[in-house]
């Protein structure tokens, strides 16, 4: 059964995830995450993960959040094909 996806984000400076599968790439800039409900892109500054828990599905994040948004790409793509180009299509 999946786990249930909820986003929280509290005055843009933190934000807690949860029906997290994957963490697929994080920098200070961005955070990509596979989740139950697509992949989610978190876009800000001084981004950190303060806690990651994929057994529970659960990611803490710190920074200033800009922008948020969701894809229905799926992680699992064909051999040989780019996430990231499928990604920003």
């Amino acid at each position: 059964m999946p786990k249930a996806h909820k986003l929280v984000v509290n005055n843009r400076k933190t934000s807690m995830v949860t029906g997290v599968l994957d963490v697929l790439a994080f920098d200070l800039n961005e955070v990509l995450l596979e989740t139950e409900q697509g992949m989610l892109m978190v876009k800000g500054k001084d981004l950190h993960v303060n806690r990651l828990s994929l057994e529970k599905g659960e990611v803490d994040l710190a920074g200033h959040i800009d922008s948020i948004a969701y894809s229905d790409v799926q992680h699992n793509n064909k051999k040989g094909e780019n996430f990231f180009v499928k990604l920003f299509k």
